[in-house]
C-alpha cells in the first residue's frame, strides 16, 4: 500500500483458508469510539465475514475492543457493522454470493485519506488438500531461498 494508507489490522488466516478470486474496497459506518479503538489498532478480523441482507452488506464477527477512555458511550465489541457501497457493487456481489458459492471475507482494515477502510475479498473455501499444497509449496520456496543465501 502507498504511504497515505495507515494500515490497522490484517487477515492473514483468511489467505490460508480461502482462495481470493478478487478484491474490493469499502467503507465502514463506525461509531466515534470505534474510530479511536481503530487508531490504536486493537481490533481482530480473524473470524469475521460479511454478509447481503436486504439489499445491504453487512460485517459480522469484527471484534474492536472497547475505548479505554469512553465511559458510558462505549459500543458492542462485536456489533455488526453496515458498509458503505455503492448499488451496483452491491447488485454484483449479491450475484456472485448467491449463485457461484462465493464468501464475502474481510483481509485487511485501514485509514486511507482519515476513513476507515476495509478490504472485502470475493473469496471461495479452500479444501483440507489444497492448504497442504499451499503449506508444501511455500516450504519448497523457503528452502529454496535459503539454499541460494548459503550458496553466496
Amino acid at each position: 500500500m502507498p504511504d497515505k494508507y495507515q494500515r490497522i489490522a490484517e487477515n492473514r488466516k483468511a489467505y490460508h483458508d480461502y482462495h481470493i478470486e478478487e478484491t474490493l474496497e469499502a467503507g465502514i459506518a463506525l461509531q466515534g469510539t470505534e474510530v479511536k479503538s481503530l487508531r490504536l489498532g486493537r481490533v481482530n478480523l480473524r473470524d469475521s465475514f460479511a454478509k447481503v441482507e436486504r439489499g445491504e452488506v453487512f460485517l459480522h464477527g469484527v471484534h474492536i475492543s472497547p475505548y479505554e477512555q469512553g465511559n458510558r458511550f462505549n459500543h458492542d465489541p462485536l456489533r455488526v457493522r453496515k458498509l458503505l457501497l455503492h448499488k451496483r457493487e452491491i447488485r454484483r456481489l449479491i450475484g456472485k454470493v448467491r449463485e457461484e458459492g462465493y464468501t464475502l471475507i474481510p483481509t485487511k482494515l485501514y485509514f486511507k485519506n482519515g476513513r476507515c477502510k476495509v478490504e472485502l475479498a470475493l473469496a471461495k473455501g479452500k479444501k483440507l488438500y489444497d492448504k497442504r499444497d499451499a503449506i508444501a509449496k511455500r516450504d519448497a520456496e523457503r528452502r529454496a531461498r535459503q539454499a541460494g543465501a548459503r550458496e553466496t
